[in-house]
């Protein structure tokens, strides 16, 4: 263990009989990251927003209700005058009759974590955030509370290039964990803090996302937080960002450190750089492990020391995996750039968030490591570094994540998958022949159906990168992963963003692929129609066009490969196939004629291309 980087955030406090507590360590420099502030991309016209954020929290660990004071300096990057602002408000969410309850009690399939739930909640079981005050640059501001959003009329508007300081106090409640954020969950978590403070709304060249909160996932402004927690001095704290106090609180000496203080709390001062949210979990029972990852991060994990024997066992056994799933997906898209990176026992489900993670602890090794930790340390990078509009485009962080889990997970445990993805192709398959199917560019809270959203995002989201790699070659789509990382990490891609990242890398057009895959249902499929002599016909019979790839079978035993361009492509992935004409969309048939008898045919033998009817395509 390197004692000097203990002093990251999730740093453990160890307690004994007497009270006293003792870690070693020092406090790391913040990593060397790019400053959000002023943006600027290969496209000029880029820009984004940018907070500062401190706060100060005190937790009563027995109600289960804090009082916050916020102060967020915001600087207006963008061309437009600002009349407005406002603020997420999450907790609301976790009240009887509030969207996220009715919602869940009138969709078709609810989520079982949901159901009715909420409606039972009594009123020192809810969550809520309540404002007292809110000052702009020290003038008094009028706010509405509604549902889960604030609305805030400013006493100026916001000009452009213009830094303002709202002042706000506000009281709080955590609510009974429902899902993702709460207390006193199943496992026993005593405190699952995320989306817990008034969170400014993202404004960018679409406008205000005040989206409310009814089941998905959130959209968070790049910038600097700068975080005071007092708390019980038995808690155990972990998430994101760095620890700046450790020897105030009794830290940071091999010998110990013992707080002379007669409180029974603790101030734990925190600061995270250039992160879009931060989040943190506390717990009295927390084990806390580290583990170095080379050229890389501090892992940290925290787990409660009161689940079985085999259950901390298997928290152990994930630790060098999680090493190497860090590895694996910064080779594969992008150096993880910050010092630490925590996964914690958060007792629901599994989420991702800035630096750190919160999931289920007491599954068993498989699902920890396989069902949850792989896909939620993927999402660091999609969407967190990547950092997309996670209710609008859920697809681009769900399915990208599961894209580079699965492949994660067939090299590290040596699975030899020869498509890591096949799961993914099936459920696709089974959702566009359901009838349920709506476009990837459905907003992630109107989905008629939660299992539609759920196939939607997750795996035709990862079909998208994986089919992409069948229509420009596999090199080009990992040299296309890569760039997307370079042009767009710490900013706010949208799913133009990796097309046009592929088609700088491939020099071929793609914009028909993000139009009929993502923005329809339009479906593939194609077939062979007919074998006469050495004359070959294919048909297309689904709306969407793809080039294909094409294997004959001769009589004589051997066989040729061709790949037949299509056309609006404008050129041709790399391949050691025989290329013959293009293939216009607009036509059904296609017709070509080899040199001997024709023993079979067979169109993408390689199974990348997600043909919703496979039947027709061999002969």
């Amino acid at each position: 263990m390197n004692r000097f980087l203990f002093g990251l955030f999730s740093l453990v406090i160890f307690i004994s009989c007497s009270g006293s507590k003792r870690v070693v360590g020092n406090t790391p420099s913040a990593p060397n990251l790019p400053i959000t502030s002023s943006v600027s991309t290969s496209n000029s016209t880029y820009w984004q927003q940018h907070v500062d954020y401190k706060m100060e929290i005190d937790m009563d660990v027995n109600s289960y209700q804090y009082k916050g004071k916020q102060t967020l300096v915001y600087t207006n990057n963008s061309p437009d005058v600002l009349n407005r602002v406002y603020y997420h408000l999450y907790f609301n969410a976790f009240q009887p009759g509030s969207e996220m309850d009715v919602r869940s009690r009138t969709i078709a399939d609810p989520d079982a974590r949901v159901g009715d739930r909420i409606s039972h909640l009594k009123p020192d079981e809810i969550g809520y955030i309540k404002v007292r005050s809110l000052k702009q640059n020290g003038a008094v501001l009028n706010h509405e509370t509604v549902g889960t959003v604030l609305e805030v009329d400013l006493e100026k508007p916001i000009q452009p290039g213009e830094k303002v300081t709202f002042d706000m106090i506000f009281d709080a409640q955590v609510p009974v964990q429902i899902r993702r954020s709460g207390r006193n969950n199943k496992e026993g978590v005593a405190l699952s803090m995320a989306q817990w403070y008034p969170k400014l709304a993202e404004y960018d060249f679409e406008g205000w996302h005040a989206d409310p909160y009814i089941g998905r996932e959130f959209h968070g402004v790049w910038g600097n937080f700068d975080v005071k927690l007092t708390i019980d001095k038995n808690y155990v704290v972990g998430g994101t960002g760095y620890l700046q106090n450790p020897n105030e609180i009794g830290h940071g000496y091999e010998t110990g450190t013992i707080n002379r203080s007669n409180s029974n709390k603790l101030t734990w001062h925190f600061v995270a750089p250039n992160v879009h949210d931060f989040t943190w979990a506390a717990d009295p029972d927390y084990i806390h492990d580290t583990m170095q990852v080379p050229n890389g991060p501090l892992l940290h994990f925290l787990y409660k020391k009161t689940m079985t024997q085999e259950q901390r066992r298997n928290w152990k056994k994930i630790q060098p995996k999680s090493v190497e799933f860090m590895q694996y997906f910064s080779e594969t898209v992008g150096k993880y750039p910050y010092k630490q990176y925590s996964i914690i026992q958060g007792g629901d489900g599994g989420m991702e968030y800035g630096m750190c993670t919160l999931l289920l602890g007491e599954g068993t090794y498989e699902g920890i490591l396989k069902g949850v930790i792989a896909h939620e340390m993927a999402h660091t990078w999609f969407q967190f570094l990547l950092a997309s509009n996670e209710s609008k485009h859920p697809w681009m962080d769900e399915g990208f994540a599961t894209y580079i889990e699965y492949h994660g997970i067939n090299l590290i445990f040596n699975e030899k998958k020869a498509n890591p993805l096949n799961k993914a192709y099936n459920n696709y398959i089974y959702l566009a022949n359901s009838g349920r199917e709506q476009p990837q560019t459905t907003h992630s809270d109107r989905y008629v159906f939660n299992r539609a959203y759920s196939l939607t995002s997750y795996y035709k989201g990862a079909v998208f990168l994986s089919q992409l790699g069948y229509v420009i070659g596999q090199e080009n789509l990992k040299k296309t992963i890569k760039k997307y990382f370079k042009d767009w990490a710490f900013k706010h891609p949208t799913p133009n963003s990796i097309i046009r990242s592929a088609e700088k890398v491939s020099g071929l057009e793609l914009d028909w692929y993000l139009i009929d895959f993502a923005q329809t249902t339009n479906t593939i499929d194609y077939g062979v129609k007919s074998i006469e002599g050495n004359t070959i016909t294919l048909e297309r019979i689904g709306l969407m066009p793809m080039p294909i790839d094409l294997t004959v079978t001769y009589l004589d035993g051997s066989v040729e490969d061709f790949y037949i361009p299509l056309q609006m492509m404008r050129g041709e992935k790399p391949t050691s196939a025989t290329i013959i004409k293009d293939w216009a969309w607009a036509y059904p048939t296609y017709t070509l004629k080899t040199s001997k008898a024709i023993k079979s045919v067979q169109i993408d033998p390689s199974g990348l291309m997600a043909d919703v009817d496979n039947r027709n395509n061999k002969m």
